[in-house]
Parts: structure tokens; C-alpha cells; sequence
């Protein structure tokens, strides 16, 4: 099958509350052209010299989504047009983008990235860390940035009761947060191997690649 094939697939499987960010990291200008060609116009990377490189030869309608590890001296090379930044995984990093958004007279939606996987390897904030964030007063001063919702990872495993229910974790944080907070509508969860088991436990933005692009390149 081809990508515009895959996509279209995946794209009828999808609810219709459900976004589609096609994670196109480690793939060339032309595989993306071609999900763009059927439709496609959300994007996700998680190298930030990648996307800008990608964002200045691609078409301008395109939405880029930072979906990987942020550092914070590399932010000011995407505040210009990233659209949404999915792992802010501490207070510090929140600021630098609100300071760069600023520079950009932009302001930047941002999710918070919630670690709910059994791994150390995988980032992101604790219950009690979201919480903190958003009830300071230095988080009220940050006017470029808007807080739209949470992102988080299962482990990757086999066991779906183990995935499911790291997934329920996250949707409870998700509903805390949309009492803290308003305008929180994004819960960013679910990839190609589990985006199902993840709309079925409340995912409204799913990020998909090898399903759509093929095995990732290294």
C-alpha cells in the first residue's frame, strides 16, 4: 500500500473528534509531499533542526507539532511557526517557550506531558508537578503561551491492560486539569501500535507514523 493508501485507511478508522498528527520524524521532504497530496496538513517531529528544515521547503498551511524531548536553548529556532508543542515536561521549559513566543509576537499552544509509562526512559511531569505548575503565580504571568490540554505515553509493551490502564491514568489527569483550567480540549495519546485502546480511553489527538510511512529510518 502506498502512504496515501495508509493514511486514507487510517484517516476512515478515525472518529471524528479524533486529530490526526502524521509523525513524518527521520522521513524525507518527498513522503511527506505525498501525505500532504491526499489531504494531510498536521505534522509531527521530534527533532527541532529537522522540522525547521522541513517547515522552509514544505507547503506554508502545514501545522508542525513538536512531539519529541524539548531542550530549551533550541526553542528559539521554531517559535516562529511551530503550531503546537506537545512535551513541556517542566516550568522552565513553559517559560522559555512563553519567552520566545513573546519574540515572535506569537502565543504558542502547549500541552503538558504527564509521565504515565512503567520506563525511565520516557519524560514527562507527576501528578502533584501539574498541579504545582498551574496553581503558581509565575505560571499566571505567562501571557504567549495557552496550556490546551495533556500528552503522555504508554509503555511499550504487549500488555494491553497494562497500556489501557495507563491510559485511564492520563484521562483522569486530563479531567482534573479541565477543572484548574478552561479551554482544556486536547489529550494527545496513542501511537501506531496502541491509538485505538487510546481513543477508546478518551484520546483526541493521536500521532501516527510507521502505520502511515512505513518502519522509521534511523
Amino acid at each position: 500500500m502506498s502512504i496515501k493508501e495508509h493514511l486514507r485507511s487510517i484517516q476512515q478508522s478515525l472518529p471524528e473528534q479524533v486529530t490526526l498528527v502524521a509523525v513524518s520524524k527521520t522521513k524525507p521532504v518527498t513522503a511527506i509531499q505525498e501525505a500532504y497530496n491526499a489531504g494531510q496538513r498536521i505534522f509531527g517531529e521530534n527533532k527541532v533542526q529537522e522540522m525547521v528544515q522541513k517547515w522552509e521547503v514544505m507547503p506554508k498551511d502545514i501545522e508542525w507539532h513538536m512531539i519529541g524531548h524539548v531542550q530549551r536553548n533550541k526553542v528559539k529556532y521554531m517559535a516562529e511557526f511551530v503550531a503546537m508543542i506537545h512535551g513541556v515536561d517542566s516550568f522552565r521549559l513553559l517559560k522559555e517557550i512563553d519567552k520566545q513566543a513573546k519574540k515572535n509576537d506569537r502565543k504558542i499552544p502547549c500541552l503538558l506531558q504527564i509521565h504515565i509509562a512503567e520506563e525511565d526512559t520516557k519524560f514527562g511531569l507527576s501528578e502533584t508537578e501539574l498541579k504545582e505548575i498551574v496553581r503558581s503565580k509565575e505560571f499566571v504571568a505567562l501571557n504567549n503561551i495557552t496550556i490546551v490540554g495533556l500528552m503522555g505515553m504508554a509503555t511499550f509493551t504487549e500488555d494491553q491492560e497494562q497500556i489501557c490502564r495507563e491510559f485511564k491514568q492520563l484521562q483522569t489527569n486530563f479531567e482534573t486539569l479541565q477543572k484548574e483550567l478552561e479551554g482544556i480540549s486536547v489529550l494527545s495519546m496513542g501511537m501506531s501500535g496502541d491509538f485505538q485502546i487510546a481513543i477508546e480511553e478518551g484520546s483526541t489527538m493521536v500521532r501516527i507514523g510507521s502505520s502511515i510511512f512505513g518502519t522509521r529510518q534511523t
